[in-house]
C-alpha cells in the first residue's frame, strides 16, 4: 500500500541532521505524485579513494530510503571534480588525482554501492559526460553565476584566507561545478555529508540561473569512526570499511561504546527510532544484532552468523572473550577469568593473559560457549 505523504517524510526525517526546507519536500513529493513520476534524487561522491567505509554508507542508506519510496537516485562519480579535489574541510589545497587514480576507484565504487542501492532504480553518472562537452567560454558562463565574496563566506576558504594559506582558482570552481551538475541531472533532491552544506545551497542557485526549480537539499550527520570522536577516516585508522573480511568487522565494532552502538544503530540500519529506543533495555544483544546486520549488508546472513561464532581474536585470553562479545571490557574479563568461570576446551584458565595458541578454541564463560579462532 502506497504511504502518504506525511509516512513518506516520517520514513526520510529519521537519518538526516537537516533538510532545506521540509515544506519544499513535502511539495516536491506532492508534485511527483500528482505527475506520476518519481523524484530524481543525486549524492555526488568524488573517487579520491579505491574503497568506501561505513561512513560513506550513512549516505547511501538515505539514498536507498528513496529508492524504498519509488524514486531514483543518481550515484555520480565525480570523475572529473575529482580531478579539482573538493576543497571541504581543507586548510591547504588538495593535490589533485591522476586520470589513472580516478578510473580505478570509480570501477570499485560501482561494485560496491549496490550492496545497498538498488540497481534497477539506481542511475550511475560520470560528470564527465557533460563537463568533457564545455568549452572554455561555458566554463566563464558559469564562473560568473558566482561572486568571489559568495564563495569566500565558507568557513574552510574564509580561515585560509585570513590565515595567508594559498587558495588555487580551480579550487573555486568546485562548488560551481557541483552546482552544475544539478542542473545536467535536473535533480529535485541533493544529499551530502552536513560538511557540503555549502556546496549544496550553491546548487540551488546554480539551478535558479537555469531556469529549474531549485532543489531540495538534505544534509546526513558525519559518522564518528570507532574512537567515537572523529569522523570516521581511513587516514585516522579509525574506520570499518565495507569489503573487509566479516570476522576483521566484527573484532572492529565489537568494542565500541554503548553510546556509539546506538548512534550506528540509527545513521547504519532501515530500523525506526521507536524501535532502537526498544532495543536500549539489552545493550549487550543490541550490539550483537547490530554487528550481525552491518557485515549481512555485505556479506550476506550466513557470514554474518558464521563470524557470530568465529572472529579473529588477540592472543591474550581475557582480550579475546572482549573481543568475542563474552565480556563487557578486560577488567571484568579479568574478573571472571580468576574467579574460575572461564575454560578454555575443558581446562579452567585463571590467568587472565594466558596466550592462546593460532587455531581455534572452544572457550566457555559462564554458559556462554563460543568458538574463537586465533591468527
Amino acid at each position: 500500500m502506497a504511504l502518504s505523504i506525511d509516512e513518506q517524510l516520517a520514513y526520510l526525517r529519521k537519518g538526516f541532521a537537516e533538510i532545506i526546507r521540509e515544506e519544499d519536500l513535502r511539495a516536491r513529493l506532492e508534485l511527483a505524485a500528482a505527475e506520476g513520476r518519481p523524484l530524481r534524487v543525486k549524492a555526488g561522491f568524488d573517487p579520491t579513494a579505491p574503497d568506501l567505509h561505513l561512513g560513506h554508507t550513512v549516505l547511501l542508506r538515505k539514498m536507498k530510503h528513496f529508492q524504498d519510496l519509488g524514486h531514483t537516485v543518481i550515484f555520480l562519480i565525480g570523475d572529473v571534480t575529482g580531478l579539482i579535489g573538493d576543497p571541504t574541510g581543507r586548510n591547504t589545497t588538495r593535490p589533485p588525482l591522476t586520470r589513472e587514480d580516478i578510473d580505478k576507484n570509480a570501477e570499485t565504487y560501482k561494485t560496491q554501492v549496490f550492496k545497498i542501492l538498488d540497481p534497477a532504480k539506481t542511475e550511475i553518472r560520470f560528470n564527465s559526460e557533460w563537463f568533457d562537452q564545455l568549452g572554455f567560454a561555458d566554463v566563464v558562463r558559469l564562473a560568473s553565476k558566482y561572486t568571489v565574496a559568495r564563495l569566500l563566506e565558507r568557513d574552510d576558504f574564509t580561515k585560509r584566507f585570513q590565515g595567508g594559506i594559498p587558495i588555487s582558482v580551480h579550487e573555486l570552481l568546485y562548488p560551481l561545478a557541483q552546482g552544475y551538475d544539478s542542473v545536467c541531472l535536473k535533480c529535485d533532491v541533493e544529499l551530502g555529508g552536513s560538511d557540503q552544506k555549502f556546496n549544496l545551497l550553491v546548487g540551488r542557485e546554480i539551478q535558479r540561473d537555469y531556469g529549474q526549480l531549485p532543489q531540495i537539499i538534505a544534509t546526513t550527520p558525519l559518522l564518528e569512526g570507532l574512537d567515537g570522536v572523529e569522523k570516521m577516516s581511513k587516514s585516522k585508522g579509525n574506520y570499518v570499511g565495507i569489503t573487509e573480511a566479516p570476522a576483521a568487522m566484527r573484532q572492529k565494532l565489537i568494542n565500541i561504546s554503548d553510546d556509539l552502538m546506538w548512534r550506528y544503530w540509527e545513521l547504519l540500519t532501515d530500523e525506526s527510532l521507536p524501535a532502537i529506543e526498544a532495543r536500549k533495555s539489552d545493550p549487550r544483544a543490541a550490539k550483537e544484532e547490530l554487528i550481525k546486520r552491518i557485515i549481512a549488508d555485505f556479506h550476506g546472513d550466513a557470514d554474518a552468523d558464521f563470524a557470530e561464532t568465529v572472529a579473529v581474536m588477540d592472543r591474550r585470553l581475557n582480550r579475546a572473550i572482549v573481543q568475542g562479545g563474552m565480556a563487557a571490557s578486560v577488567s571484568k574479563a579479568d574478573g571472571l577469568i580468576k574467579q574460575g568461570a572461564v575454560k578454555v576446551g575443558e581446562e579452567v584458565v585463571r590467568n587472565p593473559t594466558h596466550a592462546l595458541e593460532p587455531g581455534d578454541h572452544t572457550v566457555h564463560v559462564g554458559r556462554k560457549v563460543k568458538v574463537l579462532q586465533v591468527a
